[in-house]
Protein backbone atom coordinates (compact mmCIF):
# COMPACT_ATOMS: atom_id res chain seq x y z
CA UNK A 1 0.00 0.00 0.00
CA UNK A 2 1.34 3.49 -0.81
CA UNK A 3 -0.53 6.68 0.91
CA UNK A 4 1.36 10.40 0.42
CA UNK A 5 0.78 13.59 2.83
CA UNK A 6 -2.28 14.83 0.80
CA UNK A 7 -4.32 12.08 2.06
CA UNK A 8 -3.44 11.79 5.60
CA UNK A 9 -3.91 15.86 5.61
CA UNK A 10 -7.25 15.45 3.85
CA UNK A 11 -8.30 12.42 6.47
CA UNK A 12 -7.28 14.76 9.27
CA UNK A 13 -9.26 17.50 7.88
CA UNK A 14 -12.35 15.87 8.41
CA UNK A 15 -11.81 16.54 12.26
CA UNK A 16 -9.05 19.79 12.21
CA UNK A 17 -8.90 23.16 11.19
CA UNK A 18 -6.33 22.94 7.74
CA UNK A 19 -3.51 24.34 9.60
CA UNK A 20 -4.06 21.86 12.63
CA UNK A 21 -4.07 19.42 10.00
CA UNK A 22 -1.29 20.58 8.10
CA UNK A 23 0.77 20.25 10.93
CA UNK A 24 -0.48 16.68 12.31
CA UNK A 25 -0.10 15.02 8.89
CA UNK A 26 3.92 16.56 8.96
CA UNK A 27 4.74 15.02 12.29
CA UNK A 28 2.62 11.66 11.20
CA UNK A 29 4.84 12.02 7.89
CA UNK A 30 8.22 12.69 8.83
CA UNK A 31 8.82 11.46 12.33
CA UNK A 32 6.48 8.33 12.61
CA UNK A 33 6.79 7.15 8.87
CA UNK A 34 10.30 8.49 8.19
CA UNK A 35 9.56 10.58 5.43
CA UNK A 36 12.26 12.62 4.72
CA UNK A 37 11.12 16.23 5.03
CA UNK A 38 12.18 16.78 1.47
CA UNK A 39 9.80 14.27 0.26
CA UNK A 40 7.05 15.79 2.00
CA UNK A 41 7.25 18.98 1.11
CA UNK A 42 6.91 17.82 -2.32
CA UNK A 43 3.98 15.07 -1.68
CA UNK A 44 5.57 11.72 -2.92
CA UNK A 45 4.04 8.75 -1.84
CA UNK A 46 5.19 6.55 1.10
CA UNK A 47 5.20 2.98 0.28
CA UNK A 48 3.50 1.23 3.43
CA UNK A 49 4.48 -2.45 4.78
CA UNK A 50 1.57 -4.57 6.57
CA UNK A 51 2.81 -3.49 9.87
CA UNK A 52 3.21 -0.01 8.16
CA UNK A 53 -0.19 0.46 7.57
CA UNK A 54 -2.04 -0.99 10.22
CA UNK A 55 0.25 1.28 12.53
CA UNK A 56 -0.80 4.28 10.39
CA UNK A 57 -4.63 3.35 10.83
CA UNK A 58 -4.34 3.39 14.75
CA UNK A 59 -2.65 6.20 14.52
CA UNK A 60 -5.36 8.20 12.36
CA UNK A 61 -8.40 6.86 14.33
CA UNK A 62 -5.96 7.76 17.63
CA UNK A 63 -5.63 11.68 15.96
CA UNK A 64 -9.63 11.27 15.38
CA UNK A 65 -10.88 11.17 18.24
CA UNK A 66 -8.57 13.73 19.18
CA UNK A 67 -5.96 12.19 21.44
CA UNK A 68 -2.92 14.19 21.78
CA UNK A 69 -0.05 13.97 19.11
CA UNK A 70 2.26 13.60 22.22
CA UNK A 71 -0.01 10.59 23.64
CA UNK A 72 0.23 9.13 20.40
CA UNK A 73 3.95 9.30 19.57
CA UNK A 74 4.49 8.46 23.56
CA UNK A 75 6.84 11.88 24.00
CA UNK A 76 6.46 15.62 24.10
CA UNK A 77 9.99 18.18 23.73
CA UNK A 78 10.76 20.40 26.59
CA UNK A 79 13.77 22.82 26.40
CA UNK A 80 15.25 20.79 23.71
CA UNK A 81 14.89 17.47 25.69
CA UNK A 82 12.39 14.35 24.61
CA UNK A 83 10.16 13.59 28.21
CA UNK A 84 8.03 10.12 27.99
CA UNK A 85 4.80 11.14 28.43
CA UNK A 86 1.47 8.79 28.83
CA UNK A 87 -2.11 10.05 29.92
CA UNK A 88 -0.81 9.43 33.65
CA UNK A 89 1.02 12.98 33.52
CA UNK A 90 0.39 16.42 31.84
CA UNK A 91 1.99 17.58 28.46
CA UNK A 92 4.77 20.08 29.30
CA UNK A 93 3.78 23.58 27.95
CA UNK A 94 5.81 26.48 26.71
CA UNK A 95 4.67 28.72 29.80
CA UNK A 96 6.38 25.97 31.95
CA UNK A 97 9.42 25.85 29.82
CA UNK A 98 9.15 30.08 30.89
CA UNK A 99 8.57 29.32 34.54
CA UNK A 100 11.71 26.78 34.00
CA UNK A 101 13.83 29.52 31.87
CA UNK A 102 13.48 32.34 34.88
CA UNK A 103 14.61 30.03 37.79
CA UNK A 104 17.93 29.28 35.75
CA UNK A 105 18.59 32.87 34.97
CA UNK A 106 17.88 34.16 38.49
CA UNK A 107 19.63 31.44 40.13
CA UNK A 108 23.53 31.48 39.98
CA UNK A 109 24.94 28.79 42.49
CA UNK A 110 23.20 25.38 43.40
CA UNK A 111 21.06 24.93 46.39
CA UNK A 112 18.21 22.59 47.66
CA UNK A 113 15.59 22.94 45.13
CA UNK A 114 11.78 21.15 45.66
CA UNK A 115 9.40 20.62 43.08
CA UNK A 116 5.69 20.10 43.87
CA UNK A 117 3.70 18.15 41.53
CA UNK A 118 6.26 16.90 39.30
CA UNK A 119 3.72 14.94 36.44
CA UNK A 120 6.67 14.01 34.27
CA UNK A 121 9.29 15.24 36.06
CA UNK A 122 10.09 18.05 33.35
CA UNK A 123 10.55 20.75 35.70
CA UNK A 124 12.86 19.13 38.23
CA UNK A 125 14.85 17.20 35.67
CA UNK A 126 15.37 20.20 33.81
CA UNK A 127 16.53 22.06 36.89
CA UNK A 128 18.75 19.33 37.61
CA UNK A 129 20.18 18.88 34.28
CA UNK A 130 20.80 23.36 34.01
CA UNK A 131 21.93 23.50 37.94
CA UNK A 132 24.18 20.72 38.46
CA UNK A 133 25.34 21.78 41.81
CA UNK A 134 21.43 21.74 43.12
CA UNK A 135 20.21 18.89 45.43
CA UNK A 136 16.73 18.49 43.42
CA UNK A 137 13.81 16.47 45.13
CA UNK A 138 10.31 16.27 43.57
CA UNK A 139 7.23 15.15 44.74
CA UNK A 140 3.31 13.58 43.07
CA UNK A 141 0.55 12.47 44.72
CA UNK A 142 0.80 9.91 41.72
CA UNK A 143 2.36 6.65 41.12
CA UNK A 144 1.77 6.30 38.20
CA UNK A 145 3.33 9.87 37.38
CA UNK A 146 6.61 9.25 39.68
CA UNK A 147 7.18 6.33 37.50
CA UNK A 148 6.99 8.59 34.73
CA UNK A 149 9.41 11.27 36.18
CA UNK A 150 11.53 8.35 37.07
CA UNK A 151 11.86 7.14 33.59
CA UNK A 152 12.62 10.28 32.59
CA UNK A 153 15.23 11.00 34.92
CA UNK A 154 17.15 8.10 34.29
CA UNK A 155 16.74 8.33 30.91
CA UNK A 156 18.57 12.10 30.92
CA UNK A 157 20.68 11.16 33.29
CA UNK A 158 19.49 13.77 35.94
CA UNK A 159 19.45 13.34 39.72
CA UNK A 160 16.28 13.85 41.06
CA UNK A 161 14.96 12.62 44.40
CA UNK A 162 11.34 11.57 43.92
CA UNK A 163 8.70 10.78 46.61
CA UNK A 164 5.14 10.21 46.60
CA UNK A 165 3.32 12.60 48.79
CA UNK A 166 0.36 14.38 48.47
CA UNK A 167 0.63 18.44 48.83
CA UNK A 168 -2.53 18.86 50.26
CA UNK A 169 -2.24 16.88 53.02
CA UNK A 170 1.94 17.29 53.56
CA UNK A 171 2.30 18.09 57.33
CA UNK A 172 5.96 19.86 57.29
CA UNK A 173 7.27 19.45 60.94
CA UNK A 174 10.82 20.36 60.19
CA UNK A 175 13.82 18.26 58.54
CA UNK A 176 14.71 18.74 55.32
CA UNK A 177 14.47 22.84 54.10
CA UNK A 178 14.67 24.18 50.61
CA UNK A 179 16.28 27.45 49.08
CA UNK A 180 13.59 27.17 46.23
CA UNK A 181 10.05 25.50 45.91
CA UNK A 182 8.52 25.57 42.33
CA UNK A 183 5.06 24.02 41.42
CA UNK A 184 3.01 23.72 38.33
CA UNK A 185 -0.15 23.04 40.70
CA UNK A 186 -3.59 22.30 39.09
CA UNK A 187 -5.68 25.42 38.01
CA UNK A 188 -8.12 25.09 35.76
CA UNK A 189 -11.59 25.70 37.35
CA UNK A 190 -14.21 23.46 37.11
CA UNK A 191 -16.51 25.36 35.22
CA UNK A 192 -13.53 26.34 32.50
CA UNK A 193 -13.76 22.77 31.50
CA UNK A 194 -16.62 23.08 28.69
CA UNK A 195 -14.05 25.67 27.17
CA UNK A 196 -11.55 23.20 27.01
CA UNK A 197 -10.68 21.60 23.96
CA UNK A 198 -11.45 17.72 23.36
CA UNK A 199 -7.74 16.19 23.28
CA UNK A 200 -7.26 18.19 26.78
CA UNK A 201 -10.32 17.83 28.95
CA UNK A 202 -10.62 14.19 27.26
CA UNK A 203 -7.39 12.43 27.57
CA UNK A 204 -4.95 14.76 30.20
CA UNK A 205 -5.08 13.81 33.77
CA UNK A 206 -7.96 15.56 35.79
CA UNK A 207 -6.27 14.92 38.85
CA UNK A 208 -3.24 17.58 37.68
CA UNK A 209 -5.75 20.09 35.89
CA UNK A 210 -8.79 20.73 37.80
CA UNK A 211 -9.43 22.77 41.15
CA UNK A 212 -12.70 23.60 42.66
CA UNK A 213 -14.28 26.58 41.23
CA UNK A 214 -15.23 27.77 44.94
CA UNK A 215 -11.17 27.67 46.58
CA UNK A 216 -9.41 28.37 42.91
CA UNK A 217 -6.29 29.11 45.13
CA UNK A 218 -6.55 26.13 47.07
CA UNK A 219 -2.91 24.67 46.40
CA UNK A 220 -1.34 28.04 46.12
CA UNK A 221 -2.35 28.43 49.47
CA UNK A 222 -1.11 25.32 51.11
CA UNK A 223 1.96 25.15 49.49
CA UNK A 224 2.43 28.77 50.43
CA UNK A 225 1.55 27.36 54.05
CA UNK A 226 4.49 24.81 53.50
CA UNK A 227 7.14 27.44 52.34
CA UNK A 228 6.64 29.51 55.24
CA UNK A 229 8.38 26.53 57.59
CA UNK A 230 10.04 25.05 54.39
CA UNK A 231 11.82 27.24 52.87
CA UNK A 232 15.49 28.61 54.12
CA UNK A 233 15.59 32.17 55.09
CA UNK A 234 15.88 34.51 52.16
CA UNK A 235 14.04 31.18 50.17
CA UNK A 236 12.44 31.65 47.12
CA UNK A 237 9.15 30.04 45.80
CA UNK A 238 7.69 30.32 41.97
CA UNK A 239 4.34 29.37 40.71
CA UNK A 240 2.99 29.11 37.46
CA UNK A 241 -0.86 30.31 37.74
CA UNK A 242 -4.20 30.81 35.84
CA UNK A 243 -3.87 33.39 34.03
CA UNK A 244 -7.32 35.25 35.44
CA UNK A 245 -5.88 34.52 39.11
CA UNK A 246 -2.60 36.70 38.95
CA UNK A 247 -3.62 39.34 40.96
CA UNK A 248 -5.67 36.86 43.71
CA UNK A 249 -2.00 34.90 43.82
CA UNK A 250 0.09 37.88 44.36
CA UNK A 251 -2.36 38.71 47.49
CA UNK A 252 -2.66 35.46 49.23
CA UNK A 253 1.12 35.56 49.20
CA UNK A 254 1.91 39.09 50.45
CA UNK A 255 -0.53 38.23 53.34
CA UNK A 256 1.29 34.91 53.63
CA UNK A 257 4.10 37.05 54.72
CA UNK A 258 6.06 36.99 51.53
CA UNK A 259 7.71 39.67 50.34
CA UNK A 260 8.83 41.13 46.80
CA UNK A 261 6.26 38.67 45.20
CA UNK A 262 6.42 39.93 41.33
CA UNK A 263 3.72 38.81 38.81
CA UNK A 264 4.94 38.13 35.32
CA UNK A 265 3.14 37.67 31.60
CA UNK A 266 3.73 34.79 29.48
CA UNK A 267 5.00 35.28 25.90
CA UNK A 268 1.07 35.61 24.85
CA UNK A 269 1.04 38.32 27.49
CA UNK A 270 -1.39 36.01 29.65
CA UNK A 271 -0.41 36.32 33.44
CA UNK A 272 1.52 33.02 34.05
CA UNK A 273 3.92 33.20 36.22
CA UNK A 274 4.76 34.36 40.19
CA UNK A 275 7.60 34.46 42.34
CA UNK A 276 7.73 35.24 45.91
CA UNK A 277 10.70 35.80 48.58
CA UNK A 278 10.65 34.55 52.12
Amino acid sequence: MTTNPTQIRRTLGTAYEPSEAAALSRIVCTEMLGQSQADYFLCKDIELSANQEENLQSILERLLRFEPIQYVQGFSWFLSRRFLVTPAVLIPRPETEELVQRIIEETETGGSILDVGTGSGCIAISLALSLPRSKVEAWDVSMEALEVAMHNADQLHAQVDFHLQDMLTCQWEGGQRYDLIVSNPPYVLEQERTTMAPNVVEYEPELALFVPDDDPLLFYRKIGEMGRRALKPAGRLYFEINRTQGTAVKQLLEKQGYSEVSLYQDISHNDRLIKACL
